[in-house]
């Protein structure tokens, strides 16, 4: 059998496998990523806080349609969580909150811009 097994062929500049496969290899740290951004609204959320800098839920509300309040809040908090979202609280009555992109968050927006133009470029084919 003369087929080539692909995964074994991505090395980064002729790195050997576990440079690519190992625990500390470049597909666990894309899965890591892939992992943090995975979740119905969390890509809409980080899109549209790459557009507008600050923004308050009731915003986010407005803007996405269909997203929850809970799922909302759920996804946010994953996103500050995992250091791609800050949350600013003025403590103010009634409460004031805003989110915004950490500087993470911003280093990943030109990935994600970039895997957008993979995607108009690459149109999905069926069959």
């Amino acid at each position: 059998m003369d087929e080539a097994i692909t995964h074994f062929k991505v090395p980064v500049e002729r790195e050997p496998r576990e440079v690519c496969l190992g625990p500390d290899g470049s597909a666990t740290h894309v899965a890591r990523v892939l992992r943090t951004i995975t979740g119905r609204w969390k890509l809409p959320i980080l899109f549209r806080l790459f557009a507008e800098p600050s923004m308050r839920a009731s915003q986010f509300m407005r803007d996405i349609p269909d997203i929850s309040q809970k799922m909302l809040t759920q996804h946010l908090r994953e996103l500050e969580n995992d250091g791609l979202v800050t949350r600013r609280d003025f403590g103010e009555q009634p409460p004031r909150v805003e989110y915004g992109l950490s500087s993470a968050g911003r280093g990943l927006m030109p990935v994600l811009m970039s895997v957008r133009e993979f995607s108009r470029d690459y149109p999905e084919t069926s069959g």
